[in-house]
């Protein structure tokens, strides 16, 4: 692939489509095996596949809104900048997390978004985009997709004012 493909480029390439949560984004796999919902913990209202994968863009500009899943998400750094992830603990604690191939700057290839924890994304200043992938297991299902509310977020980490507000919409 070379260095300087574009946005457009990259999602004709991918056949990626908007995602609900900003960017866009396309399913590369979905393990047909399933874990019956009496072998997962409570929260999950089904049977899930045990393992997906996407990829995942974010142009220059875009977010991924605060969101939250039932399972540990595993994100994968690709191509294009740094970016920057936003979680948010259930006590609070909010933490950022660079992904990108810097690792001399502490930037990580790989990190994991645990269960339950709120988190988003933006790419940072310099690139025009960050292609990056998201591995979940159980497997990712919309029934376990909760979209961040700006109101009710700032009610519970107002320490993190500044990161809900630009990570979501207003209401």
């Amino acid at each position: 692939m070379k260095n300087d493909i574009t946005v457009e480029e990259l999602v004709k390439t991918f056949g990626l489509l908007p995602h609900p949560e900003g960017g866009f984004f396309k399913e590369t796999y979905r393990d047909a095996r399933k874990i019956e919902k009496e072998a997962l913990p409570e929260k999950f209202k089904g049977d899930r596949n045990i393992s997906t994968a996407i990829y995942f863009l974010l142009p220059k500009g875009t977010k991924s809104r605060l969101h939250r899943i039932h399972a540990d998400e595993v994100w994968h750094f690709y191509l294009g900048g740094s970016l920057t992830i936003v979680q948010i603990a259930p006590d609070g604690k909010m933490e950022k997390i660079t992904l990108g191939s810097d690792v001399n700057k502490d930037e990580k290839l790989q990190y994991v978004v645990p269960a339950g924890y709120w988190f988003g994304a933006y790419p940072n200043e310099g690139g025009q985009f960050s292609l990056v992938g998201c591995t979940v297991s159980p497997g990712f299902d919309f029934a376990d997709f909760e979209m961040g509310k700006r109101e009710e977020l700032l009610k519970q980490y107002p320490n993190a004012q500044k990161e809900i507000e630009f990570l979501t919409d207003a209401s």
